[in-house]
């Protein structure tokens, strides 16, 4: 028996359609047993202080199975404890310049990575080493490497690479005043535009502030011992 041309269309036609839902519903059970991640490009981040007051130790003892007794708000996302998220999230090497420097939490976050293994460099003014609560002595005890500005002016800059790969910059000292009580700001990013120059300006600062170099005699004191 012969089909008609009308029942060939009805038959195509359910075909095609069994077909679109097979492919709808194959890509539907993929993507709910593979999320896809949505690529937004590279991290853009800005935050705003000062900012609300709330317990970081989870971030620093994530797998502790006792819950932290203090009296502050835990379990809050703050501006702070962004920063220090990924000041913690340092798997490689962490490199900071920073005029002022006494906050304990980011002083405990550096000696975490510290003790992690990770490469730490930190470039500071020579004049704010000797401030009250400067925790650049305590930095200094642990081993980490520490190299001071000591030119006429001073070394204004509030930045951090990490892994050499985000960079976090702006208003802010790592100090408690700047977080809690000044308005302040800061910009996390991975746009390599914005985090190579800091990288460039970082190893210039640090080679230009190394001890050895300073104290190297110049051609001319050479050629005087010489002479004389």
């Amino acid at each position: 028996m012969k089909m008609s041309v009308v029942q060939m269309v009805k038959i195509v036609g359910l075909g095609a359609v069994a077909l679109t839902l097979s492919v709808e519903w194959l890509d539907w059970l993929f993507c709910r047993l593979w999320p896809r991640k949505i690529s937004r490009g590279p991290l853009k981040e800005v935050y705003f202080f000062p900012t609300e007051v709330a317990c970081t130790e989870r971030l620093f003892t994530p797998d502790s199975p006792f819950p932290c007794p203090c009296p502050l708000p835990h379990n809050v996302n703050t501006s702070f404890t962004r920063l220090l998220g990924h000041i913690l999230s340092a798997s490689s090497s962490l490199d900071l310049c920073v005029f002022a420097f006494t906050n304990l939490d980011l002083s405990r976050a550096v000696l975490a990575l510290h003790t992690r293994g990770i490469p730490i460099r930190i470039l500071t003014d020579m004049e704010y080493t000797l401030i009250t609560g400067s925790q650049i002595g305590v930095i200094r005890r642990a081993g980490i490497c520490v190299r001071c500005d000591s030119g006429a002016v001073h070394m204004h800059h509030k930045f951090a690479v990490v892994d050499g790969r985000r960079l976090i910059t702006g208003s802010l000292n790592w100090t408690l005043t700047a977080i809690q009580s000044n308005k302040e700001n800061i910009l996390v990013t991975e746009e390599p535009d914005l985090v190579l120059p800091f990288i460039t300006e970082f190893q210039r600062l640090w080679d230009v502030n190394d001890p050895a170099r300073r104290h190297l005699p110049s051609i001319a004191e050479k050629t005087a011992s010489l002479v004389l």
